[in-house]
């Protein structure tokens, strides 16, 4: 059975950063591209960020891009986002995602149960 745990969410001030982590089981975590999509409060999901199964190709929303960073340690199946700069705006939950094949744009097959980030001071 695929797991997806996400940990790491919690109240920051804006400008503060936070990291997020994903620990999977139930599938060979290395073989697989990985995803982090988040939702705002009254809004539709969004996409964060993908990564390859390699973890040598990332690719990032306009919304986070130079303040984000996807990364993945495939020895200890876990995903992980940094994010800093943090913005009102970044208030979601935030999924980690499966991609369905190898690549840092696959499409998604299974998601966390997610966490919750808030930006406010």
């Amino acid at each position: 059975e695929v797991q997806l745990v996400e940990s790491g969410g919690g109240l920051v001030q804006p400008g503060g950063s936070l990291r997020l982590s994903c620990a999977a089981s139930g599938f060979t975590f290395s073989r697989y591209g990985m995803s982090w999509v988040r939702q705002a409060p009254g809004k539709g999901l969004e996409w964060v960020s993908g990564i390859n199964s390699g973890g040598d190709s990332t690719s990032y929303g306009d919304s986070v891009k130079g303040r984000f960073t996807i990364s993945r340690d495939n020895a200890k199946n876990t995903l992980y986002l940094q994010m800093n700069s943090l913005k009102p705006e970044d208030t979601a939950v935030y999924y980690c995602a499966k991609g369905f094949w190898s690549g840092y744009l696959s499409p998604i097959d299974y998601w966390g149960q997610g966490t919750q980030v808030t930006v406010s001071s």
